[in-house]
């Protein structure tokens, strides 16, 4: 097997079906630097040891190394992902909201779906040699819509060649954080309409139009059995509603959100501002069974142009998707 460093890089890489540190991995196996000083670090990050290239802090390389030589252009594609990615994750509040993450490699995916009856539901009593209540799960009758999101990264190789990679990591975060928040809004979408399949989620109002109160929210909480209100997320608005309620403002809320920023509710579930709402709409959700998100592959990018032509124009896209599980496990609520 190759070392780290005597490895031939090109863009064939990219297209092998898997991710370039994948593709990198198997020419080079982590596990062959068990006990040694590169051991803890992945078959990409040898590469940029290899070509002692510095992509972050203060003493980061500017983006012109990456192209002192074919084999550390390859790289570039892949950075460039990395950050997209770390951007994603900084502002991503779907971990907090999807119950399993699918991964395919097919345009077309159908969901599963099980809907109980309330009698259902319930695991009764089996006598010996009696009949043993069924729970039926099926294919759902229609594909899951994936979304093809992402931005298109325009910039000649003389601009941005003396900058520095940190810098410029800040730039690529933050598109990955524009694609965080559409995928949000598309989550939220099929929260509240479903997916296609007949299975928007139920929705009531609160007893006084206009007025939000902890009652209202009880009420709203009992809807759920027998699935638990474990999530809810608020437009701004209404975020701004849950605060001002007195059961909101006692010591040890205060000191929480003064301290961390994070709210806390009176009802214990994880509270969420997006304004992938609408205005005046909570949505609440067993978050345990509620969403699968579906994902074609991992965050793309245009190698060709980022290696061959040094930037140009590159689109960094990712396709993803929503499915809605049990319909009762979301509810809306308008104020």
């Amino acid at each position: 097997m190759a070392g780290y460093d005597i490895l031939k890089l090109e863009k064939g890489l990219y297209s092998r079906g898997k991710s370039f540190t994948s593709a990198l991995e198997e020419l080079d196996p982590s596990g062959n630097y068990k006990g040694t000083p590169l051991e803890g670090l992945d078959a990409y990050q040898r590469q940029l040891k290899r070509f002692d290239i510095k992509v972050s802090g203060p003493g980061s390389d500017v983006v012109e190394k990456f192209f002192k030589t074919s084999d550390s252009a390859a790289l570039f594609p892949e950075y460039v992902a990395r950050a997209v990615r770390r951007g994603m994750e900084e502002a991503d509040n779907l971990p907090r909201i999807v119950a399993a993450v699918t991964v395919i490699d097919a345009l077309d995916y159908r969901s599963i779906t099980s809907v109980p009856t309330d009698d259902e539901k319930e695991l009764k009593t089996v006598g010996e040699g009696a009949y043993i209540p069924e729970t039926v799960v099926r294919t759902q009758e229609n594909l899951v819509s994936l979304y093809k999101r992402g931005r298109m990264l325009v910039a000649s190789y003389e601009a941005i060649r003396f900058q520095r990679l940190d810098l410029f990591t800040v730039t690529l975060k933050q598109i990955g954080a524009y694609i965080a928040r559409s995928q949000m809004k598309d989550a939220v979408q099929t929260l509240i309409n479903g997916d296609g399949n007949s299975n928007a989620a139920p929705s009531g109002s609160v007893a006084a139009s206009g007025t939000l109160t902890y009652s209202d929210l009880v009420t709203f909480w009992n809807l759920f059995d027998p699935y638990e209100l474990n999530a809810f997320i608020a437009s701004p608005d209404v975020m701004a509603k849950l605060l001002n309620l007195s059961e909101f403002k006692d010591a040890a809320a205060g000191f929480n959100f003064q301290r961390t920023g994070k709210q806390i509710t009176p009802l214990g579930a994880d509270l969420i501002k997006s304004s992938a709402v609408s205005a005046g709409k909570l949505v609440g959700l067993d978050k345990t069974c509620a969403l699968e998100m579906v994902r074609a592959g991992e965050i793309m990018t245009e190698y060709d142009k980022l290696i061959d032509r040094q930037l140009e124009r590159a689109a960094i896209t990712c396709v993803a998707g929503f499915a809605k599980i049990f319909k009762d496990s979301a509810r809306v609520l308008t104020i």
